[in-house]
């Protein structure tokens, strides 16, 4: 599945670029995510904690940094991750591309996601909106870090929130009325 998410920075095009291609400073923005080593200079492996109600799952993930081109301000990561417990197994190509504002930069991050057990079972719609509302939580956790404030502590996604929400809309959606900070919205 395909999703973009798009969000804005109040800092320079550079200030975020640097941001984002420092991996140790970035992880911590995501929440439930904690970096555990560098491999190498394009690879890291980490971990990224969610709970979907009375689902707690713990990925371990891979993550090669495919591309970075500093004339374009996009930087394209490749995640591998498995449940811990062999529950499901998750595959993102992600790109981020940053541009610049009249007030700081524009974040656009398109991610092809692959969800294979457990996880996949939820569907394109609610896994797109809770990809939204964390997308949201990594902005907010990015503005904080730009500002010089330290990233949220990596606990784990409370996804029984974020899935109740996502449900919410959903419905909302489906009985004719869009729910308010939709894309498109007029």
């Amino acid at each position: 599945m395909r999703i973009e998410n798009s969000f804005e920075a109040p800092a320079a095009v550079d200030e975020v670029w640097a941001l984002f291609t420092d991996v140790p400073r970035v992880v911590p923005c995501l929440p439930g995510a904690e970096l555990q080593e560098q491999v190498d200079e394009t690879t890291w492996k980490a971990t990224v904690a969610v709970k979907l109600g009375v689902i707690a799952m713990k990925f371990a993930a891979k993550v090669r940094q495919d591309e970075a081109d500093l004339s374009e301000h996009r930087l394209r990561l490749v995640a591998d991750a498995r449940e811990a417990k062999a529950r499901g197994t998750a595959r993102a190509a992600i790109e981020a591309t940053i541009r610049p504002t009249g007030t700081g930069s524009a974040v656009e991050i398109v991610t092809d996601l692959r969800l294979t057990g457990a996880v996949a079972q939820f569907g394109h719609a609610i896994v797109a909106d809770v990809a939204e509302q964390l997308v949201g939580s990594f902005a907010d956790n990015l503005r904080a870090q730009l500002s010089g404030a330290p990233a949220a502590a990596g606990k784990p996604v409370s996804g029984l929130r974020l899935l109740l929400r996502a449900l919410l809309r959903r419905l909302r959606f489906r009985r004719g009325r869009v729910p308010s900070g939709t894309p498109g919205q007029a």
